[in-house]
């Protein structure tokens, strides 16, 4: 067997080189670029293999860890998880920062690469600068962190070992139930070791991602369980988006005349015209889909882990016979509350379940009062999110503002805080694939870096940012990379002078403003930051305005920008659109006030509904 005597680092990347997948019948990179942030645990032998590899593996400068690592999760979503973005960091907090972003990753069942420095596998220099000392384990270092928010963890010790490890990290990244990010610690000494690796190994390999076909019984079990009920729903979720089983779905519910809801992650599947979509469902959801959920008697989950914030912490679900229905890659999902499990992928799944159903349909008067739910419920938000004179406006009014001028192609983003309630109801889907909001992990500051990786993705289509002033002050500094590699994002910074959402949640559980609120807060010298001249500041165009009709303006010289734009808005910190799904938040049960016993009340009478697991 031929050998090629290289280097550690220059083995690992000469490997995910050679990894390839198909995209529109094209070969491309499987993994088409690395952000990095170097330091002593990482420059000197990674850094330089990666400088000497950058005609094939393009290198990206990191301002922050976790944002790089956001980035990329940004992208693998925008590519339906095809490609695979790197994140390299330095030993010790350079590492710990990319674990929030290991948790995005695995929460949204996301693939990353992450290859973190770690320490000295000799030991000989320990303890190295950064290296935190497990007085009882010396065999564990800081990136253990990592265990638990990875679906494959490797430390590499020996420079052979990437022969086993990086195949296997692979197959984990591309498995559609397993999905999700793998850490490769790369002890700094084993780096620079050189090894006759054989030449083979980094022979081209083309990937693709296979899809799971059902098993017969599970089919016509299910099937069994929809022929028998009459106030069918379905539930559709991001595994619709990643199987691309848009046509699927629609077809599905058409034939069997079935109305469709979304969760926030399964936004984007079908669109809003489409005759059997009704609206996103839960926490977040729409008045027409929770209300039609309460009685329905089935629900088809595809794609969809069925989080509380879809669920309504289980208390949407209140008809006595109700039955679930789980289509999903993942066996873990399929069986959650009783489901009746169809481990399968989506667009397969749902072809299969559609020919043992044959000719059946659901009776049409549930989908006509799923239709007239819909109806109703967008009257209420197209008059809440519309042109107003209002001297402070709202979050409504600023992102319909924002929606009445987008080109049916631009691509909404935002992440945590209260914006992404508002976006999910007002921002209607008028193209596929044009919502990608994070909220598997609900991490603040995912907005502008998620973004980033969207926009590098989709270059052609214009990318919108909703952003809170709290994300913002958070992370921001992929404004500046934005500028550095000509990836122009239009953001919207919605400022209501702190985390207003989190303080409308410390109102509601009977509590006192406090510290969220920045008003409320107990600070000498409360200064509201002049976000204009910030993303100025860093090489983007930007702007204040001070109403809706300024907004409209504002975006269409956005539009109309080279760069990145920011645009800042004042908005109301107490007006939002109605909440229509009970969430199970904890409550003090020693209620002294009256607001405290209020909320003790309510949530005491949310969980009286509450559906049980068993």
């Amino acid at each position: 067997m031929k050998t090629i005597k290289l280097s550690c680092s220059h083995a690992l990347f000469k490997y995910l080189i050679a990894q390839k997948t198909i995209i529109e019948g094209k070969k491309e990179p499987l993994f088409p670029g690395a952000f990095g942030i170097y330091g002593h645990g990482n420059v000197a032998c990674i850094g330089q293999a990666m400088e000497e590899f950058q005609s094939d593996l393009p290198g990206y400068r990191g301002h922050h860890e976790q944002n790089m690592a956001l980035t990329g999760i940004g992208y693998s979503r925008a590519m339906r998880r095809k490609q695979i973005f790197i994140a390299t960091s330095s030993v010790g907090p350079g590492a710990t920062n990319m674990i929030t972003a290991a948790a995005v990753a695995m929460s949204n069942r996301l693939p990353l690469l992450l290859i973190p420095g770690d320490t000295f596998s000799s030991r000989f220099p320990d303890p190295v600068l950064q290296q935190v000392e497990n007085f009882n384990s010396p065999t564990e270092t800081q990136n253990d962190s990592f265990k638990s928010v990875s679906k494959y963890f490797d430390r590499i010790t020996r420079p052979e070992q990437i022969l086993s490890s990086l195949p296997q990290a692979i197959q984990v990244m591309l498995d559609p139930a397993e999905c999700g990010p793998a850490t490769i610690s790369m002890s700094q000494d084993v780096q620079g070791e050189v090894y006759d690796y054989p030449e083979i190994f980094f022979e081209e390999k083309i990937h693709e991602i296979r899809r799971i076909y059902p098993d017969p019984n599970q089919i016509k079990v299910a099937a069994k369980k929809i022929k028998d009920c009459k106030q069918p729903i379905i539930i559709s979720g991001g595994g619709v988006l990643y199987s691309e089983a848009e046509q699927e779905l629609s077809a599905f519910a058409k034939k069997h005349n079935i109305p469709v809801t979304a969760t926030v992650m399964g936004i984007g599947c079908m669109k809003h015209d489409d005759p059997y979509y009704i609206s996103a469902i839960g926490c977040l959801g729409e008045g027409s889909s929770n209300s039609i959920s309460k009685d329905t008697d089935l629900a088809l989950a595809v794609g969809t882990k069925l989080a509380d914030f879809t669920t309504g912490s289980w208390t949407n679900f209140q008809n006595p016979d109700f039955n679930l229905v789980s289509i999903n890659t993942a066996r873990y999902d399929t069986t959650k509350h009783r489901a009746s499990p169809v481990v399968s992928d989506a667009k397969v799944g749902l072809k299969k379940l559609s020919e043992e159903l044959g000719n059946w349909k659901a009776p049409n008067n549930w989908y006509e009062r799923a239709i007239e739910e819909k109806q109703k419920w967008e009257a209420y938000v197209q008059k809440e999110s519309g042109p107003t004179n209002q001297e402070i406006p709202s979050y409504a009014h600023a992102v319909g503002a924002i929606y009445r001028n987008a080109d049916p192609s631009d691509i909404v983003v935002t992440a945590a805080g209260g914006l992404v309630g508002e976006v999910v109801q007002i921002w209607k889907p008028k193209q596929l694939n044009t919502f990608e909001t994070e909220w598997g992990f609900s991490c603040m500051g995912y907005e502008i870096s998620g973004a980033l990786g969207i926009k590098m993705a989709k270059p052609d289509q214009d990318v919108v940012v909703f952003i809170g002033d709290g994300s913002y002050l958070l992370h921001n500094s992929d404004i500046y990379s934005s500028i550095l590699y000509d990836k122009k994002l239009i953001i919207v910074v919605c400022d209501n002078g702190g985390h207003m959402v989190i303080n409308r949640l410390q109102l509601a559980k009977g509590g006192k403003e406090y510290i969220c609120n920045l008003r409320a807060a107990r600070a000498k010298n409360v200064q509201f930051v002049d976000f204009e001249a910030h993303a100025k500041s860093m090489g983007a165009n930007g702007e204040t305005v001070k109403s809706t009709s300024e907004l409209e303006a504002a975006f269409k010289r956005a539009k109309q920008s080279d760069k990145t734009y920011v645009i800042v808005i004042e908005t109301h910190g107490y007006e939002w659109l109605d909440g229509t799904a009970f969430w199970e938040s904890p409550t003090l049960e020693n209620a002294t006030t009256e607001n405290n016993k209020k909320a003790l009340t309510e949530h005491r009478e949310g969980k009286i509904t509450q559906r049980k697991g068993v």
